[in-house]
C-alpha cells in the first residue's frame, strides 16, 4: 500500500464555527498565510483553496510564496469562467513563479444557478459536456501542446502558441485535475479525464460500490484513477469529548442557518447533495449521535456548511481505523479539514497523520 497524500483546507472563512458571524474569526493576508505555513510546516502535502469569498488565485499565490516546495496547492476552479488558454497561461505561470509539480485543479461544476450569475446558460448535463472539452484542452496547454480545435463549445487556431516559451516548465505533463461527482455524467467524465477522482464521506458499502463503479469506467477507457476522499474530522482524546464537540455545533448553530441549508430538497441538483441528504434527511437531531450512519461517521455537517458534509467523530483510535477502513477501499488521498483551521491542523497532524502514514 503506497504511502498516503494527505492535504488540508483553506477557506477565508475561519474559526470554530464560521457559518455564523459570532464563531467567525477576522481573516487577512497575516492570518492565511500563518494558516498555509501551519499546514505545510505539520506535514501536509499540500490544501484544498475552496471557491468562496476570495477568488482562489490570489490566495493561493499568497501561501505558495511562503511554504515550501513540497506543499502542493489543490485550486478549485469552474470550467468556462475564463478561456481554457488563459487558464494555461495562469497556471504556467504559477509554476514558473512557485515551482513546477506544484499546483492541481479541483475540477468544480457548480450548479445551474451559479453558472447563471456567470453568464453560462447551460443545464446539469450540458455542464459536464462543456467541462470535458474544457478540460481537454487545459490539459494539452498545460503539457505545451499547440493545436487547432474545432468543438461544441470552442473553436481555438493554433492555440497555445503563446505559451511556448513557458510551456517547458512543465516538462511535458499537464496541470493534474481532481474532480467529484456521483452523477452518471460526473463519474464518466471522470473516468475519461482527470487524474484523482474525489468523493465525500459516506459509509463503506456504498462508498464501495461507487467506487467500484468509477474504476470501470476508467478502466473502459484503458485508465487507471487515484481515488481521494474529502473529510471533516473531530478528533478528541475520548470518543465522548468528540461527541459533545458536535453538539456544541448543532448547539450554536442559528434557526436562520438550517433553514439557509436545508431550503426545499427538490430545488437542488447535484447526486452529490442528494446522497448527502438521504444520510440525514434534512432532520436537526437533540443529539448528533442520533445521526451516525456508520461507526463514527456523522452527516451533521451539512446541516450547516456547504459542500462536503460528512465529519468523522471519535477518539484519536476510532478516527485512525476508520480512515484506515478507508484506505482498503482503495483511498490514497484525503482532504482533510476541522474548525478552526489552524488549531485543528495542529491537533490531526500530531494525532492523525503519523497513524495514517505507517
Amino acid at each position: 500500500m503506497t504511502r498516503p497524500e494527505i492535504l488540508w483546507y483553506v477557506i477565508p472563512r475561519e474559526g470554530a464555527y464560521p457559518w455564523e458571524p459570532a464563531g467567525r474569526r477576522r481573516v487577512d493576508l497575516a492570518y492565511l498565510q500563518q494558516l498555509g505555513v501551519a499546514a505545510d510546516r505539520a506535514g501536509f502535502d499540500g490544501a484544498l483553496f475552496a471557491t468562496d469569498l476570495y477568488d482562489v488565485w490570489p490566495l493561493a499565490s499568497a501561501l505558495a510564496a511562503v511554504t515550501g516546495p513540497r506543499f502542493k496547492p489543490l485550486l478549485a476552479v469552474h470550467p468556462g469562467l475564463v478561456s481554457p488558454t488563459q487558464l494555461a497561461k495562469q497556471a504556467l505561470t504559477f509554476a514558473h513563479l512557485f515551482g513546477p509539480d506544484r499546483l492541481r485543479f479541483n475540477v468544480v461544476n457548480g450548479s445551474t444557478e451559479q453558472l447563471r450569475q456567470a453568464g453560462l446558460q447551460l443545464d446539469h448535463d450540458e455542464r459536464y459536456e462543456l467541462s470535458a472539452e474544457y478540460w481537454s484542452l487545459v490539459k494539452r496547454l498545460t503539457a505545451g501542446e499547440v493545436f487547432d480545435h474545432h468543438g461544441r463549445f470552442y473553436e481555438l487556431t493554433s492555440a497555445g502558441a503563446n505559451l511556448r516559451e513557458l510551456a517547458p516548465i512543465q516538462g511535458g505533463k499537464h496541470t493534474p485535475l481532481w474532480f467529484g461527482g456521483s452523477s452518471a455524467p460526473g463519474i464518466e467524465l471522470a473516468a475519461e479525464h482527470v487524474d484523482v477522482y474525489l468523493t465525500w464521506g459516506e459509509p463503506p458499502g456504498p462508498l464501495k460500490e461507487k467506487l467500484d463503479r468509477v474504476r470501470g469506467r476508467a478502466a473502459a477507457h484503458g485508465r487507471q484513477l487515484r481515488l481521494g476522499l474529502r473529510l471533516h474530522l473531530i478528533v478528541r482524546d475520548t470518543e465522548a469529548e468528540a461527541w459533545a464537540a458536535a453538539d456544541r455545533l448543532l448547539d450554536v448553530t442559528s434557526p436562520q442557518t438550517y433553514a439557509r441549508m436545508l431550503g426545499d430538497p427538490d430545488t437542488r441538483e447535484g447526486e452529490g447533495w442528494a446522497r448527502q441528504f438521504r444520510q440525514h434527511g434534512g432532520r436537526v437531531p437533540a443529539k448528533a449521535r442520533e445521526l451516525e450512519t456508520y461507526p463514527n461517521l456523522w452527516p451533521g455537517m451539512s446541516l450547516f456548511r456547504p459542500g462536503p458534509g460528512t465529519a468523522v467523530v471519535g477518539s484519536t483510535a476510532q478516527v485512525v481505523e476508520r480512515l484506515r477502513e478507508f484506505r482498503r477501499l482503495g483511498i490514497d488521498t484525503f482532504i482533510l479539514s476541522g474548525n478552526p483551521l489552524l488549531e485543528e491542523s495542529y491537533r490531526i497532524a500530531e494525532t492523525i497523520l503519523p497513524a495514517l502514514r505507517e
